[in-house]
């Protein structure tokens, strides 16, 4: 049974790979834009996810990514409530 073991391989590749990609395509049911304003500065962005605050807490994440430098202000900027939230599905 298991003298190729190659054939074996292949099967859990093909297995992995259906299992990843059909979690991926799970995960996109929600898709938001948050607008985040942070040090006198305001960045928008969108973000999709399974649920709302999943997505919202992304696109947050995402908008910081691009106000803030450095550890600190990352987190200050993440603590922050966006600005304006809207649901684009």
């Amino acid at each position: 049974m298991l003298k190729k073991p190659g054939v074996w391989i292949a099967i859990g590749i093909v297995i992995f790979l259906a299992v990843l990609v059909s979690g991926t395509i799970g995960q996109g049911k929600v898709r938001v834009e948050a607008c985040v304003a942070f040090r006198g500065r305001t960045e928008c962005r969108t973000a999709a996810g399974p649920t709302e605050e999943q997505a919202l807490r992304t696109a947050v994440e995402n908008a910081c990514g691009m106000l803030a430098s450095g550890m600190t202000d990352s987190m200050a900027c993440g603590s922050t409530p966006p600005q304006s939230v809207r649901r684009l599905d």
